[in-house]
């Protein structure tokens, strides 16, 4: 019996429309984390983002008015979705970018679309195929040559653990929401994931109460920002477009955010990109399409039971 290999799922307006509003507004969270993250610790800096993006996104909840019914099953898959994502990654990647520029920063944290083609692949069913390996090692290159590019960055140890911390937790954060995205709202299982990591971060409560007051208007502004946009209007789109697109094959886009992050600190920090961080740029969208391509399809002679539906998502 031959299992027919999953292919790229075509995307609609729509989705594309998502997939770019989520790259955009995540590329400029990297920049705006740096402008702000002097003025709050870590976790202060994610409580504050998380506290509005949950009323954001439960006002949004609140006008569609539907609620469907988490299973225990669910729940898990959520608390591990909003603590991982949502808590742990936003607390690593605050830290991460105390002693590591916007660009490398996020060089690092998007392996996670490599974690998450692999993990999606193993655990979701979603398989590998050929275009989406080759796509996804090709851009990975491009990132790396990103990173190297970024001479102003201080390569403090610590930082770049954190950002590991930050990739590893992204990719897990992806694999615990798809399964949920089947029955569950989208706008529900954002908003969850939102309101649990911000409970998991209220142990930061006094440093972010003791933050506010010695910070600029700015730096609040800052995190204004980043709770309303890269929180809730990003991970709205993103899991809009993680319902239509498998995991794998979504994960790989973000390999654009790390050249957006370039050239938006350019613009922000006067920062001057590279010869090589310009070729890592275009090799990373090169990957991307090459994600995107279809392998050839083969006739086969054999009936075979099933459909590609119950292989992949």
């Amino acid at each position: 019996m031959s299992i027919p290999r999953p292919e790229p799922v075509r995307l609609t307006a729509p989705v594309l429309i998502a997939i770019t509003v989520t790259i955009v507004a995540w590329a400029s969270a990297f920049i705006v984390i740096r402008g702000t993250g002097p003025y709050f610790t870590g976790g202060a800096l994610a409580l504050g983002r998380l506290v509005i993006g949950a009323v954001l996104l439960g006002i949004v909840v609140l006008i569609g008015r539907r609620w469907v019914k988490p299973t225990g099953r669910e729940w898990l898959l959520l608390l591990g979705f909003g603590v991982l994502w949502f808590g742990v990654y936003n607390v690593a990647l605050n830290i991460a970018e105390h002693t590591l520029d916007a660009g490398t920063t996020a060089m690092i944290v998007n392996i996670g679309p490599v974690l998450i083609a692999l993990g999606a692949g193993l655990f979701l069913r979603e398989g590998i195929p050929k275009w989406l390996a080759i796509g996804a090692g090709v851009a990975f290159l491009g990132v790396v040559l990103i990173g190297v590019s970024t001479g102003g960055a201080i390569l403090d140890a610590s930082g770049i653990v954190w950002a590991l911390v930050a990739a590893v937790t992204y990719a897990a954060g992806v694999l615990f929401q798809k399964p949920v995205l089947k029955r569950l709202p989208n706008a529900q299982v954002t908003w969850l994931g939102a309101t649990i990591g911000m409970v998991a971060c209220l142990p930061f409560s006094g440093e972010l109460v003791r933050d506010i007051q010695t910070a600029p208007t700015g730096a609040i502004l800052g995190m204004v920002y980043l709770g309303a946009i890269p929180t809730a209007l990003a991970f709205s789109t993103w899991a809009y477009a993680l319902s239509k697109v498998p995991a794998g094959q979504l994960g790989v886009s973000t390999y654009i955010v790390p050249p957006l992050a370039i050239v938006l600190g350019f613009f922000v920090f006067a920062e001057v990109p590279t010869v090589v961080a310009v070729i890592g740029g275009v090799i990373t969208l090169v990957g991307v399409a090459l994600s995107r391509r279809r392998s050839r399809s083969v006739a086969l002679p054999v009936e075979v039971s099933g459909s590609a539906e119950n292989m992949a998502e």
